[in-house]
Formats: C-alpha cells, sequence, structure tokens
C-alpha cells in the first residue's frame, strides 16, 4: 500500500493542474460561492467537505457555499437556469463545472460514436459560450471553471463501459480551461489528476475506481479527493492547524505555530500548559453517507496524502526519556501514551479522534451533514422546476395544477414519480421558508460551536 500511495503522490504532483494558470485564490470572509453542476454537484460532497476545511480551519472567517446543482444537467440546462437558480443565490464566487452529461452515453456504442462525441463537444462549446456571456454581466462576481470529475473507462468488471467518452471529456475540459484563460478567470482541473489515482492503484486491483459503481458519481472518498485537489490549488497545503513544540529539559516553549501556549510548566514527572489553537482538526466521517453509499470521507487517507499536507495538529516535546512512557491529558481526558521517542518525533493529534478538539470539530461536521441534507430538498424542487414545469409553462407556479401535471407525467417517469413526495411539500412557499429559516440556524450554530477553547494539557509520565 505504501508503493503504491508513493506512486499516486508523484503522480499528482507531476500532473498538478492542466497549466500553471489553474490557481485558485483562497475565499475570503464574507463570500457566497455557488458551485454550479450537474448531478456531482447536486448529490455530491465535494463543496460541502470544501466548506468544512474553511469552517474548522478559518472560525472566525464564516464564508456560506451554495449548491446550484442538478442532476442530469448539461451546459443548455444550466445556461436556461442561470438567472433564476444561480443569480438569485446572489453569488460573491461562481464555481462551474459540466461535461459528464454533456458527452452522451450510449452513442459511444453506436457505429458514428466519433462523429457524435465532437457533435457533442460542440454543443456544449456553444451552449457554453451563451452562459460565457452572463458571467461577464457579473464583473463583480469571482469566476472559476472547473472540468468534471472523469469518467473512469479503465476500471474493469463494471457496467456502463462507453469506449471513447474520457476523451470527449478531456476535449471540454481544454475548451473550459481556455476559456478561463481568455477571460483571466481561475481554472481548476479535476480530471486528470483523479485519473491519475485510479490509474496508479488500478494496477494493482483492476476494479478500482474512484469514481463510483457506474464510473460516473464519485464516492464519498471520491468527493474528498475532489476537496482535496481544490483546497491544493487554493494553495493550503502544508498549512497547519497548530504546532507545539516544547522542550522539557530547557523547561520553554520553542515553537507555537497558529496557536497560543500559556501556563507552562515542566518538572520532574509532568508538563502541563494552557493551549489555545486558532483552528480545529479537520474531521474526517468514518460513516458512509446518503443513498447506496459504500465509501467514506475518511477512505481519502488511502489515497492522497490529505493528513500529511492538511491536517496535522502537533505535539512535540524534546529531552524526555525515549524509552519512557507518557500519557497525554487534555482537560482531564485521557488521550494517549507514547513513548520520550515518539513525543521528540511529533504526535499528530489530528489522527486521534477522542481529544476534545476533535470532537468539537466532529460536532461541527455532523452540522454540516445536517445542512448539506436539507439543503438537497432544495435541489430536489429546483430539479423540477427548471427540468420538467419550465417546458410545460409552469415554471415558478407551484399550484394545483402543477401537482396534477406532475401526477400524470410520473405515470411514465419514474424520475418524476420518485420526486412527488419531496415537491408536494417544497412547492408550497411557507415550507421552503422554513427549510430555509434551518438552514440559517444550523450554518449560525456551526458557526458558534466551531471557536476553539483553550485547553489543559498534561504529559504525565507514567513508567
Amino acid at each position: 500500500m505504501k508503493n503504491i500511495l508513493k506512486k499516486t503522490f508523484v503522480a499528482l504532483a507531476t500532473l498538478g493542474t492542466l497549466s500553471a494558470h489553474a490557481q485558485v485564490a483562497p475565499f475570503k470572509k464574507g463570500d457566497r460561492v455557488v458551485f454550479v453542476g450537474n448531478s456531482i454537484t447536486d448529490g455530491g460532497h465535494y463543496h460541502s467537505y470544501i466548506w468544512l476545511y474553511y469552517m474548522t480551519r478559518f472560525p472566525n472567517q464564516r464564508i456560506d457555499v451554495l449548491n446550484a446543482g442538478i442532476g442530469g444537467d448539461v451546459a443548455a440546462n444550466i445556461l436556461g437556469r442561470f438567472d433564476g437558480d444561480v443569480v438569485t443565490k446572489k453569488p460573491t464566487v461562481i464555481a462551474l463545472t459540466f461535461g459528464m452529461n454533456d458527452t452522451r452515453y450510449f452513442e459511444y456504442l453506436k457505429p458514428d460514436a466519433e462523429e457524435m462525441a465532437a457533435k457533442a463537444v460542440q454543443t456544449s462549446f456553444e451552449n457554453y459560450q451563451q452562459i460565457e456571456k452572463k458571467l461577464k454581466a457579473l464583473p463583480a462576481v469571482r469566476k472559476i471553471l472547473m472540468s468534471s470529475s472523469p469518467y473512469d473507462e479503465t476500471t474493469k468488471g463494471k457496467g456502463n463501459y462507453y469506449p471513447g467518452k474520457s476523451k470527449a471529456m478531456l476535449r471540454v475540459a481544454e475548451f473550459q480551461e481556455a476559456a478561463a484563460k481568455k477571460n483571466n478567470w481561475e481554472f481548476l482541473d479535476f480530471n486528470r489528476p483523479m485519473t491519475a489515482i485510479n490509474e496508479t492503484f488500478q494496477k494493482k486491483d483492476t476494479a478500482f475506481t474512484i469514481c463510483g459503481g457506474d464510473r460516473v458519481h464519485p464516492g464519498q472518498d471520491g468527493h474528498m479527493v475532489m476537496a482535496y485537489i481544490f483546497l491544493k490549488n487554493q494553495g493550503f497545503a502544508n498549512k497547519e492547524v497548530a504546532d507545539v513544540v516544547v522542550d522539557a529539559q530547557l523547561k520553554k516553549l520553542q515553537r507555537a505555530g497558529n496557536s497560543t501556549v500559556t501556563k507552562l510548566v515542566v518538572n520532574d514527572t509532568a508538563i502541563q500548559f494552557d493551549y489555545l489553537a486558532k483552528a480545529l482538526p479537520y474531521p474526517l466521517d468514518t460513516v458512509p453517507r446518503g443513498w447506496g453509499a459504500t465509501t467514506r470521507q475518511s477512505d481519502v487517507v488511502n489515497l492522497v496524502p490529505f493528513t500529511k499536507e492538511f491536517n496535522r495538529e502537533m505535539f512535540t516535546v524534546k529531552g524526555l526519556k525515549e524509552d519512557r512512557q507518557y500519557l497525554l491529558l487534555i482537560d482531564k481526558d485521557t488521550v494517549g501514551t507514547f513513548t520520550g521517542a515518539q513525543w521528540a518525533a511529533g504526535v499528530n493529534l489530528a489522527e486521534i479522534s477522542r481529544t476534545p478538539q476533535y470532537q468539537q470539530a466532529t460536532a461541527v461536521m455532523l452540522l454540516n451533514e445536517e445542512r448539506w441534507e436539507l439543503e438537497r430538498r432544495f435541489r430536489q424542487h429546483a430539479w423540477v422546476e427548471f427540468n420538467i414545469l419550465k417546458e410545460h409553462g409552469r415554471l415558478y407556479k407551484d399550484d394545483v395544477a402543477s401537482m396534477e401535471l406532475l401526477q400524470e407525467l410520473g405515470k411514465e417517469n419514474g424520475w418524476i414519480r420518485g420526486n412527488l413526495d419531496s415537491y408536494s411539500r417544497s412547492r408550497v412557499p411557507a415550507i421552503r421558508e422554513a427549510w430555509q429559516r434551518q438552514l440559517d440556524v444550523l450554518t449560525g450554530t456551526i458557526y458558534q460551536i466551531n471557536q476553539p477553547k483553550n485547553r489543559h494539557c498534561v504529559i504525565r509520565q507514567i513508567n
């Protein structure tokens, strides 16, 4: 496993992004970042995981991240709902992705697949040009163009195999990058770095993929890889949660990176101090979440060096007896036992879920999941509005006639039938308003409980 990880990290470092232009500035306090895309955005977690990083790493710099994805969308659909579903969210930043559905599916099994793919890419480009005009009409809004996560054409033993689709998706990525460069906008590539991971791990396991069972929709691990790529492009790699270094022999604090250490007391058997970090560790969810989920957010540590680059809350104590055992207590809670040699090398508290600060961050993560679940109701409503009702002249009407229309269409359309329960409620303005109030409460609560607390730490010799 270590050799595979090493090769993957080298591949990622070599690939980087499509060009040196592909650097994304960090979000600023007060930003409203709207992620626009298809089902990978709509039902996906990558944007939520990105926001979780900001929630825990920059607790006093609130931003808002909003989901504007709709399952099945191509560039033409995004164009059709841009004013009513994107601009209305009052973004300061728009992050736009498309390409998976634009490049089609079953058509690759037909004799004219190559000609079809060329036309599909051209159609996507032409619709994007119309979106570009709308983006240009928003000069105060930052624009980030993002390639789609890849279609995994190389994994073995799975269905939905459409030979040639991945090449068409790269052509979409190429015109997205060119458009970003032309307009001096930011560009980020998910496709090639994720493909590099797939290809590297598939050398040992041909059935491996981070693109889900259908080759299209990344699992939770894949979405966390997407968050990793995004945050890396924002320049956050190797930014510590905190870094505390104490010299036990000199009885002196040597470093307190991104933190404050006070009341340091060192004697022959114990070291104690108060520790206030400026950030929380990043909590990685160990529960598969979402319908049909088989992977976990925490599985990302087997794919990319997330912990090493993004999640280091280091305690280092020099001068302890290497072969002796030392107990770490934080706020009187037992965290673990480490040798003097381990303390000298540094203990990464972000890898220990039992610390009070990690548990605090876990509460933030779980609240963020609640927020994500609730926001999904709005995306289901948007799908009905823009992909069904709009073409029947009933956009925003949300009346009895609209419900009757959907019930009739649902007799032949399973997707509509599956959304009837949700829409029967979301069509009521008072319910949507109540949901929005809940969203506001959840986000407000996150930015209350994410404030780091002063922790009393004791490192005590036990043998």
